[in-house]
C-alpha cells in the first residue's frame, strides 16, 4: 500500500522560508463547505473555536481588497473592520473572486502566501493565546502557530473586528 504523501502548501512554504515554526494538522474534508464550516474544522481538529481563525476577503470602498481573520465562532463586524482599515465601508467579496485574488478556494483560504499581499486585519483576541489556527491553504489541513508570528508574516494589524 502506498504511503500517504505529506501535504505541503504555499502557506507552509512561506512559513518555512521565513523560519516560522508551525504544526500542520490534517482533518477529513468531504468538500461540503457550509455556513458552519469553520466550527466543523475546530471540532474535527480539537482546536478551541476561539483560537481557530477563519480568513475572510473583503473590498473596501477606498482601500480595495483586504483580509480579515476572525475566530470561527464569531462574525466579522464590517463597520469595525472599515474603521480599523481607515475606510468608509467594506463588503465581502463574491466567492467566485477568491481564487483569482488569493490563489485559494473557499474553505481553504489562508492569510499566508496569497498571490498578492493585501492589508490584513486579525481580531485582537488572537493575542490571548499561545497558538492560533489558520487554514493551511487547502481543505483538509490547518496550521497551528504563534499569533505574533502570524501577525508578522502577514504584516497584519490587530483590532477589535468582531461582533
Amino acid at each position: 500500500m502506498a504511503k500517504k504523501k505529506a501535504i505541503i502548501t504555499n502557506a507552509m512554504r512561506h512559513l518555512q522560508a521565513s523560519g516560522v515554526e508551525f504544526e500542520a494538522i490534517e482533518y477529513e474534508c468531504d468538500g461540503e463547505i457550509g455556513e458552519d464550516f469553520g466550527m466543523q474544522i475546530a471540532q474535527k481538529t480539537g482546536i478551541q473555536p476561539e483560537k481557530s481563525f477563519k480568513t475572510l476577503v473583503v473590498r473596501g470602498a477606498k482601500k480595495g481588497v483586504m483580509v480579515a481573520c476572525i475566530p470561527v465562532c464569531r462574525e466579522v463586524d464590517l463597520k469595525k473592520l472599515a474603521q480599523a482599515a481607515g475606510d468608509k465601508s467594506v463588503e465581502m467579496i463574491h466567492v467566485k473572486e477568491l481564487l483569482g485574488l488569493t490563489g485559494y478556494i473557499r474553505g481553504g483560504v489562508s492569510p499566508i502566501g496569497m498571490k498578492k499581499k493585501y492589508p490584513t486585519f486579525i481580531d485582537e483576541s488572537c493575542l490571548c493565546f499561545d497558538t492560533v489556527a489558520v487554514s493551511a491553504g487547502i481543505c483538509g489541513c490547518t496550521l497551528l502557530l504563534d499569533p505574533e508570528a502570524l501577525i508578522k508574516e502577514c504584516s497584519a494589524v490587530t483590532a477589535d473586528i468582531v461582533r
